[in-house]
């Protein structure tokens, strides 16, 4: 039997279905102006001007009444830390990331699920205060904005 050899290459290039964070401009989604609001400091979602539901991820329907007419809400840049772990199985491509911390966050009633940045998990406990963190995306491809949470300063 003949082997060949290859080699690793050091960095590897996401296709677009694979990539950890969605693109955010108009031209890729509807809900661009959560991505704005990131960039702002803000955390942000939709509630349904209908029923008032109230949702997480922010949507452009309601799943509770199948209305679209949705506004932008502003919530709290602080909850409660519902659940973690750590994980050392992660995303491809962000192997350097391991091990990672992975939690829920209650946020105004809304369980959000985040990586947690800035402890370790022995600093963690179930219903500890925790913060929004937004981090800026370095890619190359465009500039982009995602959310974590970490242990309240």
């Amino acid at each position: 039997m003949e082997y060949r050899t290859v080699k690793i290459p050091d960095k590897i290039n996401l296709p677009t279905m694979l990539d950890f964070y969605p693109l955010q401009t108009e031209k890729w989604t509807r809900v661009s102006r959560f991505f704005e609001n990131l960039k702002e400091g803000k955390l942000t979602t939709t509630q349904c001007k209908a029923c008032g539901k109230l949702h997480w991820q922010p949507r452009i329907v309601c799943p509770e009444c199948m209305s679209d007419d949705l506004e932008w809400v502003e919530l709290p840049k602080e909850g409660k830390l519902h659940a973690f772990v750590e994980s050392i199985v992660v995303p491809l491509g962000m192997e350097q990331e391991m091990p990672m911390l992975v939690g829920v966050v209650d946020v105004s009633g809304l369980l959000i699920s985040t990586k947690i940045d800035d402890a370790k998990l022995e600093d963690l406990e179930i219903g500890m205060d925790m913060e929004l963190k937004v981090v800026r995306v370095e890619d190359g491809k465009q500039e982009r904005y995602w959310y974590r949470f970490r242990p309240k300063k």
